[in-house]
């Protein structure tokens, strides 16, 4: 394992051999702990999201805008098109997000849609990753130093001749960039998700981290992400990621970059088509020699866990014995419990050096006790 550049909230980026880039504790981590925020270089909007036709959500920020009325601030060109939840925001984007470029080109592209819906969210990727190489060049230099290897593509090939139809500007967008700029993209967005519902949760934005990048996939994570995009203040899309165990010092921080309850076949099936890697951890070695009706049973195995939770039992390192079920304590003390979640749950940051016992679920919010700290007492809270 090699140092390389640095990270804040006590981790470090280094080289692991076989899994590349990483984020590794510097010093022992506590549960709850903000280990990274991080503002993102680089926001656009998933085209589902504006399906509607009906913006709901501010253009630069993403706050929601409920419901938007005579005096909500627009963009003096698309008015119709982009609405700012602020004049601060409008300000920001006219010189930033959404300058009279963009404005332009987005404009144009309503008028000749690419033929899906995920190629316009590729097209808005796109127009954003540009209009980033113009307004902060270190942005995109960063952008381009991220994981993700080109290979030519009809997406690409179809977006580029678009695009350059579009805009005299893409001229300067060669086929071979647009397809490298999509294979970032593709391994290192994060989506700013939809409040939790009734059904399932949809994308409202994607955002581009470059520190954030670096946390490598494991399918009982040590972290997770968390995302307040309808908080106040400035910074509300922020990615803020905490510990959810003890981390010992030089130990790998890992996300996983899906819901944790999916399937054995799910969960490789999606590593392999979005990320091009086949999981190995500890848990998918034992899964992988589960009889399919065994594996199909994994999304509701937290309730029959007790005897094996029981044996676990203050185990830290969750899921690094090959047993029958590694995964038992973690789903029954760090899976949310609402039905239809599937959310991870962590600690509250610790306040004064002391680790709060209040869990809060990463999708629905649901605030509860930790019941390891309460004998076993679940005592659920309301969402401040």
């Amino acid at each position: 394992m090699s140092e390389s550049s640095g990270a804040s909230g006590g981790l470090r980026v280094a080289e692991i051999q076989g899994r590349g880039r990483a984020m590794v504790a510097s010093q022992p981590i506590k549960p709850g702990q903000i280990i990274l925020q991080e503002s993102p270089i680089l926001l656009y909007p998933n085209a589902v999201s504006r399906v509607s036709g009906s913006l709901t959500f501010c253009s630069h920020c993403f706050r929601r805008i409920d419901p938007p009325h005579a005096e909500t601030p627009r963009c003096p060109s698309c008015s119709h098109h982009a609405l700012f939840c602020s004049l601060a925001c409008r300000t920001a984007a006219l010189c930033s997000s959404h300058s009279s470029w963009v404005c332009e080109t987005l404009t144009r592209l309503r008028s000749s849609p690419p033929p899906n819906q995920d190629l316009q969210t590729q097209a808005n990727f796109l127009i954003a990753a540009f209009n980033l190489s113009v307004v902060s060049p270190s942005d995109f230099q960063k952008l381009l130093s991220l994981q993700g290897e080109a290979s030519p593509n009809a997406e690409a090939a179809t977006l580029h001749s678009l695009l350059s139809a579009i805009s005299p500007n893409f001229a300067s967008l060669s086929p071979e960039l647009t397809a490298g700029l999509l294979a970032k993209d593709k391994q290192n967005a994060f989506g700013l998700m939809e409040p939790a519902g009734d059904g399932d949760r949809s994308v409202r934005a994607y955002g581009i981290y470059p520190t954030a990048s670096f946390f490598n996939h494991d399918c009982l994570p040590n972290a997770c992400r968390f995302d307040y995009v309808d908080g106040s203040g400035t910074r509300n899309t922020d990615i803020i990621v905490r510990a959810i165990h003890d981390i010992a010092e030089g130990r790998e921080a890992c996300l996983s970059y899906f819901p944790v309850n999916w399937s054995y076949k799910d969960r490789q099936k999606r590593l392999m088509e979005d990320y091009g890697f086949e999981c190995g951890c500890d848990r998918c070695r034992v899964e992988s020699h589960w009889k399919d009706e065994e594996e199909g049973e994994d999304a509701g195995m937290e309730e029959d866990v007790d005897e094996e939770m029981e044996e676990s039992e203050g185990e830290e390192d969750v899921g690094q014995d090959d047993t029958d079920f590694p995964h038992a304590y973690f789903f029954v003390r760090y899976l949310c419990d609402k039905e239809g979640c599937g959310g991870t749950l962590a600690p509250l940051p610790p306040s004064q050096g002391t680790a709060s016992n209040v869990m809060e679920c990463n999708v629905c919010g649901q605030l509860r006790r930790d019941m390891d700290a309460h004998d076993g007492e679940e005592e659920e809270m309301s969402v401040c």
